[in-house]
Order: C-alpha cells, then sequence, then structure tokens
C-alpha cells in the first residue's frame, strides 16, 4: 500500500510503521545518495553516510513541522551527517585564513559533452576540506558565514577553500580536456 500524502507518510513514520519508512526511503533514497557521493571520497562511504542519514531522518522526523518541502528537510539532515562523517574519516585540511580569496573564475556555460559523472569523480578528488566546502557553497548554497560555524573555521578560510578547490577543479578539467574545454566549463565550478 503507498502513501499518498507527505503528511501521512510522515506521520506514519513517526508511529514506526515499517513500510511507511521504506516508502520515505525509496522516494528521497537515490537524490540522498547522489548527495552522500558528492561527500564522501568512495561509494562505501556514501553508502554509510546514506544509512546513517536516514537513521537520523526517523529519529528526528517528529521534528518536521511540515514548513517547506520534506525532502529540503531530509537534505539538511544529510548535509549535516556527510559533513560529520567526512569529519571523522580525515582530518579538516584547513587552509591558512586569508582575507580575501584572490582567485575567482569569470561564469561559463557548461558544455553539453561534459559529463557530470566526470566531475563528480574531480569533486571526489578534491582534498577533504576543498571538497566540503565546495559542496556547501557551490551546490548546496550554503554561505560563507554558515560553512564557518558548521565547519568551525573562518569566513576567510571558507572563502579561501572555496577558491582553491575552483582552482584545483579548472586545473584537473585542463588536464582532462586541454585548454579548448577548459574555456567552456562551468558556471557550476565558477558559482
Amino acid at each position: 500500500m503507498r502513501i499518498d500524502s507527505e503528511r501521512k507518510l510522515v506521520k506514519e513514520c513517526v508511529r514506526g510503521n515499517p513500510a511507511a519508512q521504506r516508502q520515505l526511503y525509496e522516494d528521497y533514497g537515490g537524490k540522498m545518495y547522489s548527495l552522500c557521493l558528492r561527500y564522501a571520497k568512495n561509494e562505501q562511504l556514501a553508502q554509510d553516510i546514506l544509512q546513517d542519514g536516514f537513521i537520523r531522518v526517523y529519529e528526528k522526523l517528529d521534528q518536521f513541522r511540515n514548513e517547506g518541502s520534506l525532502e529540503g528537510w531530509i537534505r539538511r539532515l544529510m548535509v549535516n551527517v556527510a559533513i560529520r562523517a567526512c569529519q571523522r574519516q580525515a582530518r579538516l585540511y584547513v587552509v591558512t585564513d586569508l582575507e580575501e580569496a584572490t582567485h575567482e573564475a569569470g561564469p561559463e556555460q557548461v558544455e553539453g559533452s561534459f559529463a557530470e559523472q566526470e566531475l563528480l569523480e574531480m569533486i571526489r578528488d578534491l582534498p577533504d576540506g576543498f571538497r566540503l566546502v565546495f559542496n556547501m557553497y557551490a551546490i548546496e548554497g550554503y554561505s560563507h558565514q554558515e560553512i564557518a560555524n558548521e565547519l568551525g573555521i573562518s569566513e576567510g578560510t571558507s572563502k579561501s577553500q572555496l577558491s582553491r578547490a575552483r582552482q584545483s577543479l579548472q586545473k584537473m578539467i585542463e588536464e582532462r580536456w586541454g585548454e579548448t574545454k577548459k574555456k567552456k566549463i562551468t558556471n557550476e565550478i565558477s558559482g
């Protein structure tokens, strides 16, 4: 039996209904796994984050107040679990504070042939601190102040790590596809 209403689904999950919990996972698991892959260094860690994240979702679901989307609420919890997992996996690589990030690339369009999977692999190859800040800022939409508060770093460090993550990604793109492709890539990298 499929529960059609989001409110009913939440209510049933809070009551501990295994079918509702399974449906919640089926409805949002794929999107959240993609999120976890962006933060994790490998697929095994992403699966662990996903599992821990859904455990946290089930534990905290009674706190969801139907203000905003359920998906957004789950995403926020999942990001927090992913950040904590990455911090536990390796010491956060903190770059010395800079008053301002010095290098900002101009916006460019993503070329249709540029494979999203390849970009995700490059993001996964970034050092831990760079990867966390890049994901939080460029993909999740956190501000530098929010990132600083969440990771326990300064705003300058957040800006610096974002700038260095972008530089690293641009270098990886250039090495993989050469200068002509580099010029066509990315508003996603440049924000």
